[in-house]
């Protein structure tokens, strides 16, 4: 059996608790789910045992990951600083919308979006993009209109919006100035 040996280890035992807990799995719940023994999960997360290949593949699987998505959220651990010229930034054609990835990690729930809107733009988003999110948006300059079929809302600078339950919305910036607010995001 070929054993996982380099530096990683300490951050594949910690990135074990971390899904164990985000879970509020006991070890002895992640034993009966993965297959390994209590005392080896033990071990590993204590650093006293290097898992093997097969072993991590029983523990991702027992959190619906992949073994690639386990070790890619052990290896990300240490990124807690997301630096702007390093941050993904993307502009849609049609609109001009232009949208900055603030912080975004494999590892944590949060996730910070700023976008500016150009004048007498709009977008659109499906219902499915909430599905799996909670959402809120705060206005830093400038006024945003979030309209769905049941609700409109005229959001100025430093004014916060929580999304209610998922719905066809549209943001819009109905003035003659541009518009920047920031979406935080959680995963559910």
């Amino acid at each position: 059996m070929d054993t996982i040996s380099d530096d990683s280890a300490g951050r594949i035992a910690r990135r074990l608790r971390l899904e164990r807990n985000a879970r509020d799995w006991s070890q002895g719940d992640l034993a009966q789910r993965s297959g390994v023994s209590k005392a080896m999960i033990s071990k590993i997360e204590r650093e006293e045992a290097s898992p093997t290949a097969v072993i991590l593949l029983r523990l991702a699987a027992a959190f619906d990951l992949t073994l690639a998505g386990l070790l890619l959220r052990a290896e990300a651990e240490g990124e807690r600083v997301s630096r702007r010229d390093e941050q993904p930034v993307w502009r849609d054609p049609a609109t001009g919308y232009l949208r900055r990835q603030v912080f975004r990690r494999p590892d944590h729930p949060l996730e910070l979006v700023r976008v500016e809107m150009p004048v007498g733009q709009s977008v659109t988003l499906p219902a499915s993009t909430y599905a799996r999110i909670r959402q809120a948006i705060w206005v830093l300059e400038g006024e945003l209109v979030v309209a769905n079929s049941s609700e409109r809302h005229v959001l100025s600078a430093g004014d916060c919006l929580g999304f209610g339950p998922p719905a066809e919305t549209t943001l819009a910036n109905e003035t003659a100035a541009p518009c920047v607010y920031l979406v935080a995001l959680s995963r559910s």
